[in-house]
């Protein structure tokens, strides 16, 4: 997920709290890959159980029934500069499924892909980045 995270880093993982929260949009979650659950992934939620999910033009426009029946356009500026997310895919979640980006849009491998993620193949959220030393801090951005 560049420029966020390279090769080389070490995280601290919160795997037990997070298994029982609720994630939340712009979580950075480490989860089991759908197709292949023996490989793990880290990616970041951008849409959650019971919300259709619509890319076009470079834009996210997430639907749902409490706070956006008309569509939201999503707003990412907090975590990432100039971001465009390619690909013209729609997708509507069911309960307990998750649809996941990476934060290199135009390389990653991700829900554009292979579809949501079910809630019972995450692992944890990434809380803090250990090493290397001069990239030290947390994770969790205030949305």
């Amino acid at each position: 997920m560049e420029p966020n995270f390279l090769d080389g880093d070490y995280l601290i993982i919160d795997e037990i709290s997070y298994r029982f929260d609720k994630p939340e949009r712009g979580d950075i979650i480490i989860f089991r890959y759908p197709l292949d659950p023996a490989q793990f992934f880290i990616k970041r939620i951008i849409g959650l159980p019971g919300e259709t999910i619509r890319i076009t033009d470079g834009e996210i426009i997430i639907y749902n029934k409490e706070a956006a029946p008309e569509g939201m356009i999503l707003d990412e500026s907090k975590y990432l500069d100039n971001i465009y997310t390619p690909g013209n895919v729609e997708v509507s979640l069911k309960d307990s499924e998750y649809f996941v980006l990476g934060d290199n849009r135009r390389a990653s491998s991700d829900s554009r892909k292979w579809g949501a993620v079910p809630k019972k193949f995450i692992i944890g959220e990434a809380w803090l980045r250990a090493w290397p030393i001069n990239r030290l801090g947390a994770l969790k951005q205030d949305l």
